[in-house]
Formats: structure tokens, C-alpha cells, sequence
């Protein structure tokens, strides 16, 4: 068993809140504490991590129970983790962890996400772990985790239920599990094999109707070849005919491809010349860098010195304040000095006194001791004449105890009988006083009454109240589905803002964009209703991106206008453009709609074009534009009518957003005065609900009060009755009493007076007392003289002692008075050498100086470099003028790439088209007649072959290929039954090996078991007999596992007709006896030892250290019994000193004991 537990580590797990490592030793290791404290959720924790998936078997009714929930103090946690840390695993993991001498398996779960594992910090499946703690006869319901209610179960489980034990240990655990699965499958396959009949029925039919199918599926093929034929005619002249025009625009494209070349060359030109300045750059910057490093330099210096100027001021403030310091304390030392003077002065007055005062003591204490004496002989005298007379005083005080017993008895039965008399009347007339009056009932009433009208004013109150709550919460509703509104309202009319200003910056930025190689176009001076815009783009297209400078290339020139007598509108009438475009406008027609501008334009004068608002273009010379796309200059015309419109738009939808946005502030104001009203209302309910408690409650205690008032009245006046009764009965007995009296009274005068004696008693007792007080002066004087001396002798002692101790303080004020002074000297010292500033402040001015060239010669630099800076911009502008010369030119090139793209396209549409419906190759040679009527010619023959074949209806072209497929499947049919019957005959045969394995190693582990049960039985119980017995069946697969037992003194019994503790040591034995034959790393034993005497504990613990020195396994032993802890070799103690928070306390007891042992050896030296 190489592998080993090494510890145990706890994070957020049920009560364990903060992470807690517990160590598993080699031996025993104990886990004790008060009931409730988590010691079971340390078995739980081990349990969780190997794998437990039950949530109910971890005390919880979901898996996220088991995080730390929180307690008044601490907030419940998001996740909890559990480590187990193995050692000597080389092995026995799975890949790629085969080869880690020690393994750290975690789980980690996590709310609302699951639970993950990791070994080594790297996930793995659930399986993975499950099997890795399988293979080392571990597990989280392994025989190995044995709890009290494990234990209770076993003992209370059928015999049949008991066979799991032998099954574990023999290995066998999922035997009936996987024949089970044999024989499902086996069942599973003779199904297969009735289905493979059916279907093999109905395939055979099937095939008999597809092979109709496949007759008709060839005609239609035959047709579907004549008309690939007549699309690929037809196919081939559209290809020729696009080749055409794809050729023309390549042509076109190749000349603007020479354009952007000679751009492209200028521009370089600008740049190598740019390139040339920048390169100077580089110097300047490093010069700039280098006297600005100068001059942080400098002012570092110059900080430095300040630095250093204000640390002197510093130390010198410093000093001061410790020569004051000296200065005091050298003054106390010298005050300390002095009254140890004075003490020794005081002191040595007070000691000659007291010695004085001792050598007269002792003729004092003689003289006291003689006094006493004689005391004590005049007390003995007195004493003997005060005996004397107390015997003839009480000669004579017999014979009269007698009568003055009788008559005090008589005068106590006298007194007594009055004194009853008066208290009968006393209470006669107390519970007349007593009784409750009849207006005073009324007053109780009246208050019962009153508090019942409150009691219903306060639930009218209540009432209104929450009708009110009601219309608040009403209102508030309201109001919060108003805000809400008012919410998305503004969220609406912001994001309706925000899109309309990106578009406006959209346009903005097309705009800027700059439109033709004029820097100032024509165009951008034109302002042009909406919808003209392509109309006026067609009349002049590109001549718009023409300015007015005269020494541009192209350029507009202003001319007088030229008369016109056209009787069609003029679209210069509506637009707002620079007079040099007056004349080209007035020339410029707009045709009305429904007219025809063929037929007008024979109409029109030289110079005169006739456009419509949709781009037809009718020239006076006979060109004509057809109504298609618009130009780029009307599509810029129509952009800035569209930003104008979208200024327009944005200005109104920034006026709705704010609009909303105070809409919506108002709504969210209602919403917070709703919202506060509702809660004026509940807290005016919750006062009403007060007041009806209030009031309930006066009420109660009024209907209390008038209740109890009612029955005080009747029990008082029952009182009174015999109250008024006894009085009587007692009052005749009192005349008795006073008659007895009177007669005894007479009787007792007859006797002789015995005065006389009691007076020569009183006079000895007076000269006893006189004699024993004055023995006790004298004994009390001797006391104190004494008492006196033995104080004198003690507080001479204490005046030496004080005297040593003043003499002592007197040379340590000295010696510190002396070093105070040596400090003080050297401070003051130290005080005069920092007066000085050892010439920082020349240091700061040489650096002031300093500092001032470097900022000089930093200013320099800076300025050369901004002046070359600002020619390299200044060659940067050239540089980007180039680059817009170029990027027309490119402009123009993608123009004709277009034009190429679009041809290309229609060529390869064809060509897809080709590939697709023919897969035909478009580089085939050019058909003989490419001409359009051609391909209309084939396009009919295509269309008729299509509608001859679409009139034959649906047809299933795959019937050849589905007849093969059903032959094919035919076969495949048969040799599935083969297979089939062949694994049936394998299942069979594989059912049959599985019952003879698991017989056999059940029978041979059982034999085992029973071995093991039998020696452990006798040892723990010491002595009887027991053995285990298969019952119920011949077979050992399905026979129950009994018990039976014969304790020491008792007949042979199964185990229900053992005591709670027998079977509990019956069933450990079999656990034990179990564990032998297949022991584990690790075992849990949670309070297994609860229903076991200190005898059988004692057993039980000796039990357990044999098999950890036998085998290797380490136990945790959960236990409140204290001999169980008295054999662990450590405790861990679980305590929760938080409320709610478990933490551990380790003791090692094998350490503990070795410190003792030692301890009692030197005890007993």
C-alpha cells in the first residue's frame, strides 16, 4: 500500500469559513469537541472531495449546502474548496500524472456554476478522481468510511443487504450490475434479431417498386441531357458577348493605371525632399534633449541643497528641545538628591526614639505580668462566694418556677385569647373596609366601555389608513410606469439625436473630402432646391468641381448674360449659385413633368441643354444622357441639401431629448413624491396598527380589571361573613382565659417572698464582674505592652531598610545627576556646531547660477528645433498636396476598376453559371455566331425541353442508386443476423463466466472473512465465539451474509438478539474483519466507539492501533469518549469560539507525553 494521506485542507466548506489544514499523520489521529461544532464536517469535507455526489448523503438537501451559508457576523461565501494531498503516488495515477511522486486533489464548487476537479491544479473528470481513490481502496462510501449510522445500519440490515460487504471485499462490488447489463443486452440482442427479419420483409418490397422507378428516372435523364445541351449554347454566346466588353474596359483601365504612375512620381519628388529635412531633425532633438537634461540637472542640484538647508534648520530645532530636556531632567535628579537627604535625617530622629523606647519595655511587661496575677486570684475568690449564693437563690426560685409557670402560662393563654379578640375585630373591620363599592364597580365598567370606543376609532383609523396605502401604492404605480415611460421616451429621442449626428459628422466628413483638383470648387457655393440636384449634376457634371481663379488650369469665367425667350423654365431661376455660372444656368432648361424630351430637344437654340429631374440630359447638338445613376457632383448636391435638412432635424430631435430628459425629471419626481407619500401612508399605518394593539391591549386589561373587580367583591364580602363569626366564638373564649387567670393569681400571693435571696445574688454577681473586669485590663495591658514592643522591634527593622533604600536612590540621583550634566555639555556643544550651515548657502547660490545658464541654453535649442520643425510641416503640406493629386488620379483608376470589376463580373457570372448548371470550362473557344438573336434562338429550345421535361412529374432519380443501396443493405441484413447470433452466444457464454468468477471469489474471500470475524470477535469481546453463514440460498450470488454470535456467558444468537453494545462490537468486528482482507490507506471512523463501555472502548482502541501498525493505515477517529482519546497519538480539537465558525486545535500527544516524562523524572529527584 505505497500511497499515503498526508493532509486534509478545508476553505469555505459548511461551518469551516476560514481555509484550516488538518494533517493525517501516520497512527491514530483523534477529532474532538463539544456537540455541533463541525466535527462530522472535517468526515464530510474528506468524503466531498473523493467524489460524493449525494447531497443528502452530506447532510444537505442540494450540493451548494455544503458552501458556508454566513452567520450574523461573517457573509456567506461564493464558493468552497477541498483539497487531499497524497504522498508515494508514483503509478498509481492516471496519465499524465503517472510519474508525480505526490498528487493535490481538489474540488471546488461554486454558486450557480458546479462543482470542477483538479489534480495537481490541472482539471479532470469526476470519474477521474472516483477511480483514482477506487484504486486505492478508498472512496467516498468505501467500507473504509465507517460511521455510527453505518455501523447501526448493518447491524439492522437483511442478509441479503449484508452481502455488499463480501462483495466489496471481494472485488465483485459491480458484478450483478454488469450481468445485469449482459443480460439487458442479451434480451437486447434477440429483439435485434426479430427486427432484422422485419426489415429484411420490408426491403424486398421496396426493392420490387424502385425498379419501376429507375425505368422512368432514365427518360428523364435522356431529356435532362438535351436541355444541358441547349443551356450551354445559349450559355456560350453570353460568355462571348461579355469577353467583349470586358476587353473595353480593360483598356480604359490601363490609361488610368499611367495616370496614377506619373502622380505617383511627382509625389515621390515631394517626399524624398521631406525625407531630407526630417533628417536634420534627429540633431536638433538630441541638442534640445540634452540641455534639458542639463537643466533638470540642475535644478535637481539646487532642490538638493534646499533639501540639505532645511535638514541643519531641522537638527538644530532638534537639539534645542534635548538640552531643554537635559536641562530638566538634571534639575529633577538634583530635587531627588536633596529629599533622599531629608529621609535619611527623618529616618535616624525616628530610630533613636524607637530605641530609647525599647530599652524600657521589658521592666514595663514585669510589672503588667505581676498585676495580672493578682487579678486573676481576686477573680478565683469572687467566683466561689457568687456560687455560693446562686445555689440558695435557686433553692428558693424552685420552689416558686412552678406557680410562675402556671400563672405566666395562664397569662399567656389570657393574653393570647385577647390578642386573637382584637385581631377578629381588626380583621372583621378590615374586611368591612375591604369591600369593593358599588361606584367603583361602576368606574371600571365606564373604563371597560371607553376602551372599547378607542378600540374602534383606532380600527376606523386603520381603515383609513390603508386606503390610503392603497391609493399611494395606486399613485406610485402610476408614476413609476410613467417614469418608465418618460425613460424610454428619452432613451428614444437620445438615440434618435446620436444617429442623427452621426450622420451629420458622416456627411460632414464626405464633405471635407475634397471634390476635384480645384481647392475651391464652384460647387461648394451652390445652393439648389431639393430633388434638383441630379438634374443639375447632369447638365454640368464635372465642370461644377471647377473654381473661378483665373490662373487654374480650369476655371469659370464671368460673362454677361445672354438673352433667352425659352418658354420652359430655367433652373437657374431656383438656384442660388456665383454669378460666373449665371450664363451656363440661364441656358440650362427644366423639362415639365410629363413631357417629352426628344420632341423638345429639336426645339432648342445653340448652347441650350434640356434636363429632367431625373438625370435625362437633351443637348442642342443632339447628345443625349438617359435618366440612370446620378453624378458625383449631384450626389454631393444632394449631401449638402441633406446635411442642411439633417442641422434642421438635429436642432428639433435636441429639443425632444430635452424636452424627454424634463419629462422624464418630472416623472422621476412624481415617482420619488409617490414613492415618498406611499411611505408617509405606511408609516401612518404602522402608527394606526400601534394603536389598535394599544388599545386592544387597554382593552384587555380594562375587561381584566372589572372581572376581577366583580369577583374581589364577592370573595370580600364572603369574608366579612367569617370574619363576623370568629369574632364572636373568639370573644367567649378570652372570658374563659381572664376567670383561669384571676384564680391562679391568688394562689401564687400565698408564697413566700423570695427577694432577699436574689439581692445577696445580685451583689456577688456585681463584685464578680468588678473582679472580672479588672483581670481583663490587666491582661489586656500586658497584651499591648507586648504588642508595642514587637512593633517597635518590626519598624526599627523597616527604618533600616529605608534607610538603605533613600542611600541607594541618593547615589543613583548622584550618578545620573553626573551623566545628565555630561550629556547637557555635550548637547549644548552640538547645539553651537549646527549654528553654522557649512556653506550650503554659497552651494545654493553657485547652483542658482547654474541653473539659470541651463534654462538659458534650453530656450536656444527649443527654438531651433521649433524652426525646423515647422519647415518639415511646412514641406508636409507640398507632401499632402502631392498625395491628393494621387489620390485623384487613383479616384479616377478605381473608376475604371469598376468599370473592369463590373465587366469581370458579368463574365464570371456567366461562367459560375456555366460551372454550376454545366460544368463546363469558360475558357472553351468563342462560338461561330456570338449574335443576339442567337442566343435567343437557343434560350427558347432551352425553355421548351424544360417545360416537356417538368410536364412529366416527380421523379425519383436516385431508384438506381436505392435499389443498389437496399441490395446492398440486403446483405448487410444478413450478416447482421450472423453477428447477432453470434452475440448471443457470446452473452450467454459471457453470464455464465461472470456467476463462476464471482462465486468462486466470494466464496474464497468469505472464507477469509470468516476467519478474520472469528479472531476479531474473540478479541474484542474477550472471549465467545462467533462465525458468519451464507443463507437463504445454495448459490452465493444471491444467498444473505448472517451473523451469529456467542458472547462470553451467553448462548449462540444472530445478531438482533444481541444488546445495543454486543452488536455494535459485533458489527465492528465484521467491518474489521473486512478491512483485513483489503485494508485502505485512510479509515474514518465517526463516533463508532458512542455505544461502547470504557472496557470494550478500551479493546476497541487496542484493536485499532494493531491494525495501523499492521497494515499502514492511517485512522481519524471522531470521538467524545475520553479513554478513545487517551490512546490517539494526536488530537485535533474542533471548537467554535466564533459563533457559527468551526476552527481546529492540534496536540501531539506522543510529544506531550515525552515533555512530561522528563518533567516527573526531575519531580521525583
Amino acid at each position: 500500500m505505497p500511497a499515503r494521506f498526508a493532509r486534509l485542507r478545508i476553505s469555505g466548506f459548511k461551518s469551516f469559513a476560514d481555509p484550516t489544514t488538518i494533517d493525517i499523520l501516520p497512527g491514530l489521529t483523534g477529532i474532538i469537541g463539544p456537540n455541533g461544532c463541525g466535527k462530522s464536517n472535517v468526515v464530510d469535507a474528506l468524503r466531498w472531495a473523493m467524489g460524493e455526489a449525494s447531497a443528502k448523503s452530506l447532510r444537505g438537501g442540494e450540493m451548494e449546502d455544503v458552501i458556508f451559508a454566513g452567520t450574523m457576523a461573517r457573509a456567506a461565501r461564493n464558493l468552497a474548496e477541498v483539497s487531499i494531498t497524497l504522498t508515494d503516488t508514483a503509478g498509481l495515477a492516471p496519465v499524465p500524472f503517472q510519474n508525480e511522486p505526490e498528487l493535490q486533489v481538489s474540488r471546488k464548487i461554486e454558486r450557480g456554476s458546479g462543482s470542477s476537479y483538479r489534480i495537481n491544479g490541472r482539471e479532470v473528470r469526476a470519474r477521474d478522481v472516483a477511480t483514482l481513490f477506487a484504486d486505492l481502496a478508498s472512496g467516498a462510501r468505501n467500507s473504509a468510511m465507517i460511521s455510527q449510522g453505518r455501523v447501526s445500519a448493518l447491524v439492522n440490515a437483511r442478509p441479503d443487504e449484508r452481502r455488499a460487504l463480501l462483495e466489496e471485499a471481494a472485488g465483485i462490488t459491480g458484478l450483478h450490475a454488469r450481468r445485469h447489463e449482459a443480460e439487458l443486452k442479451l434480451r437486447a440482442a434477440e429483439q435485434n434479431l426479430l427486427r432484422a427479419d422485419d426489415l429484411r420483409a420490408q426491403q424486398e418490397a421496396r426493392l420490387a417498386e424502385l425498379r419501376k422507378q429507375a425505368r422512368q428516372a432514365n427518360r428523364y435523364r435522356n431529356i435532362s441531357g438535351l436541355i444541358r445541351d441547349a443551356e450551354a449554347e445559349y450559355l456560350a454566346i453570353e460568355r462571348e458577348l461579355a469577353e467583349r466588353r470586358r476587353r473595353a474596359a480593360r483598356a480604359q483601365f490601363a490609361e488610368a493605371e499611367a495616370a496614377v504612375g506619373h502622380a505617383e512620381k511627382l509625389r515621390d519628388d515631394v517626399l524624398g525632399r521631406e525625407t531630407s529635412q526630417n533628417d536634420a531633425l534627429p540633431a536638433l532633438r538630441a541638442r534640445e534633449a540634452d540641455t534639458r537634461t542639463r537643466l533638470e540637472r540642475a535644478r535637481i542640484l539646487a532642490e538638493q541643497i534646499d533639501a540639505e538647508i532645511a535638514r541643519l534648520e531641522a537638527a538644530r530645532r532638534e537639539a534645542e528641545a534635548r538640552v531643554a530636556t537635559l536641562r530638566k531632567d538634571h534639575a529633577g535628579a538634583e530635587r531627588i538628591a536633596r529629599d533622599a537627604e531629608a529621609a535619611a535625617i527623618r529616618l535616624e530622629a525616628e530610630r533613636s526614639q524607637l530605641a530609647a523606647d525599647h530599652e524600657l519595655a521589658p521592666a514595663r511587661i514585669e510589672q503588667a505580668r505581676r498585676e495580672a496575677e493578682a487579678a486573676s486570684v481576686a477573680l478565683a475568690q469572687c467566683e466561689a462566694a457568687t456560687q455560693q449564693a446562686t445555689e440558695a437563690a435557686a433553692r428558693t426560685q424552685a420552689q416558686r418556677q412552678a406557680m410562675e409557670t402556671r400563672l405566666t402560662q395562664a397569662r399567656g393563654t389570657a393574653g393570647q385569647a385577647d390578642r386573637r379578640a382584637r385581631e377578629a375585630e381588626a380583621a372583621h373591620a378590615t374586611a368591612q373596609a375591604a369591600l369593593v363599592s358599588p361606584e367603583r364597580l361602576a368606574a371600571a365598567e365606564a373604563t371597560r366601555e371607553a376602551a372599547e370606543r378607542a378600540v374602534a376609532a383606532a380600527e376606523t383609523t386603520y381603515a383609513e389608513a390603508q386606503n390610503r396605502v392603497q391609493g399611494a401604492e395606486t399613485r406610485r404605480t402610476e408614476a413609476h410606469a410613467a417614469a418608465i415611460r418618460a425613460r424610454s421616451a428619452a432613451t428614444e429621442a437620445d438615440a434618435a439625436a446620436a444617429r442623427l449626428k452621426a450622420e451629420t459628422d458622416a456627411l460632414k466628413a464626405l464633405l471635407a473630402q475634397k471634390f476635384g483638383r480645384d481647392p475651391d470648387p464652384v460647387l461648394d457655393r451652390i445652393k439648389v432646391p431639393a430633388g434638383l440636384e441630379t438634374a443639375l449634376g447632369a447638365a454640368l457634371g464635372a465642370e461644377l468641381s471647377a473654381g473661378e481663379q483665373a490662373s487654374a488650369a480650369r476655371h469659370w469665367r464671368s460673362l454677361p448674360a445672354i438673352a433667352s425667350d425659352a418658354a420652359l423654365p430655367r433652373i437657374g431661376e431656383t438656384i442660388t449659385a456665383p454669378d460666373a455660372l449665371r450664363r451656363a444656368l440661364d441656358h440650362i432648361l427644366l423639362l415639365p413633368d410629363g413631357e417629352d424630351g426628344e420632341a423638345l430637344q429639336a426645339t432648342l437654340r445653340p448652347g441650350q441643354i434640356l434636363v429632367s429631374i431625373e438625370g435625362g440630359v437633351w443637348r442642342w447638338d443632339g447628345f443625349v444622357v438617359r435618366p440612370g445613376a446620378p453624378t458625383e457632383a449631384a450626389v454631393r448636391l444632394a449631401q449638402r441639401n441633406r446635411l442642411d435638412q439633417l442641422d434642421v432635424e438635429f436642432a428639433r430631435a435636441r429639443q425632444s431629448a430635452e424636452a424627454t430628459r424634463a419629462a422624464l425629471q418630472e416623472a422621476e419626481a412624481a415617482e420619488r413624491d409617490a414613492r415618498h407619500a406611499e411611505e408617509e401612508a405606511r408609516t401612518a399605518r404602522r402608527a394606526a396598527e400601534s394603536a389598535i394593539d394599544r388599545t386592544r391591549k387597554d382593552l384587555r386589561t380594562t375587561a381584566e380589571t372589572a372581572s376581577r373587580l366583580a369577583a374581589e367583591a364577592e370573595r370580600l364580602a364572603a369574608r366579612e361573613a367569617a370574619a363576623a363569626e370568629t369574632r364572636a366564638r373568639i370573644e367567649a373564649e378570652a372570658g374563659e382565659a381572664r376567670a383561669a387567670l384571676a384564680a391562679i393569681e391568688a394562689e401564687f400571693a400565698t408564697l413566700d417572698d423570695a427577694q432577699a435571696f436574689r439581692d445577696a445574688l445580685d451583689r456577688a454577681r456585681s463584685a464578680l464582674s468588678e473582679s472580672r473586669r479588672r483581670d481583663s485590663e490587666a491582661t489586656q495591658a500586658l497584651q499591648r505592652l507586648q504588642t508595642e514592643t514587637d512593633a517597635r522591634a518590626r519598624r526599627l527593622d523597616t527604618i533600616i531598610r529605608e534607610q538603605s533604600d533613600w542611600a541607594e536612590r541618593a547615589r543613583d540621583a548622584n550618578d545620573r545627576r553626573t551623566d545628565l550634566g555630561a550629556r547637557l555639555r555635550e548637547a549644548e556643544a552640538s547645539l553651537e556646531t549646527l549654528g553654522a550651515d557649512g556653506g550650503a548657502r554659497e552651494r545654493r547660490a553657485e547652483a542658482g547660477a547654474e541653473l539659470e545658464a541651463a534654462e538659458s541654453d534650453h530656450h536656444a535649442a527649443a527654438r531651433d528645433l521649433a524652426s525646423a520643425e515647422e519647415a518639415a510641416r511646412r514641406n508636409s503640406a507640398a507632401a499632402r498636396a502631392a498625395e491628393q493629386d494621387l489620390a485623384r488620379a487613383r479616384e479616377a483608376r478605381i473608376g475604371a476598376e469598376s468599370a473592369v470589376r463590373e465587366a469581370d463580373h458579368a463574365w464570371g457570372t456567366v461562367a459560375e453559371k456555366m460551372l454550376e448548371r454545366l460544368g463546363v470550362d469558360p475558357a472553351l473557344p468563342a462560338v461561330a455566331d456570338p449574335s443576339p438573336d442567337a442566343a435567343e434562338k437557343a434560350r427558347k429550345r432551352f425553355e421548351r425541353l424544360t417545360r416537356e421535361r417538368d410536364e412529366m412529374g416527380p421523379v425519383n432519380l436516385r431508384a438506381d442508386i436505392e435499389v443498389g443501396e437496399i441490395e446492398t443493405r440486403l446483405a448487410a441484413i444478413d450478416r447482421d443476423r450472423e453477428e447477432i447470433t453470434s452475440a448471443i452466444a457470446k452473452l450467454r457464454g459471457s453470464i455464465g463466466h461472470l456467476n463462476r468468477e464471482g462465486r468462486e471469489r466470494l466464496s474464497a474471500v468469505f472464507t477469509e472473512i470468516d476467519r478474520h470475524f472469528q479472531a476479531l470477535f474473540t478479541r474484542m469481546f474477550g472471549g465467545g465465539r462467533a462465525h458468519l453463514a451464507l443463507t437463504g440460498s445454495d448459490d452465493p450470488l444471491e444467498a444473505g451474509l448472517e451473523i451469529f454470535a456467542e458472547p462470553p456467558g451467553k448462548k449462540l444468537a444472530t445478531l438482533s438478539l444481541l444488546s445495543g453494545g454486543e452488536q455494535a462490537l459485533t458489527a465492528l468486528s465484521l467491518i474489521f474483519a473486512v478491512f483485513r482482507c483489503n485494508p485502505a490507506p485512510l479509515s474514518v471512523l465517526d463516533e463508532v466507539d458512542a455505544p461502547l463501555d470504557d472496557a470494550n472502548v478500551e479493546r476497541f482502541c487496542r484493536l485499532l492501533e494493531d491494525i495501523s501498525q499492521d497494515t499502514g493505515t492511517r485512522f481519524i477517529v471522531v470521538t467524545h469518549h475520553h479513554h478513545t482519546m487517551a490512546r490517539m497519538d494526536r488530537l485535533y480539537g474542533v471548537t467554535m469560539q466564533e459563533r457559527g465558525i468551526s476552527r481546529v486545535l492540534s496536540v501531539d500527544l506522543g510529544t506531550a507525553a515525552a515533555m512530561v516524562e522528563p518533567a516527573g523524572a526531575i519531580a521525583a529527584e
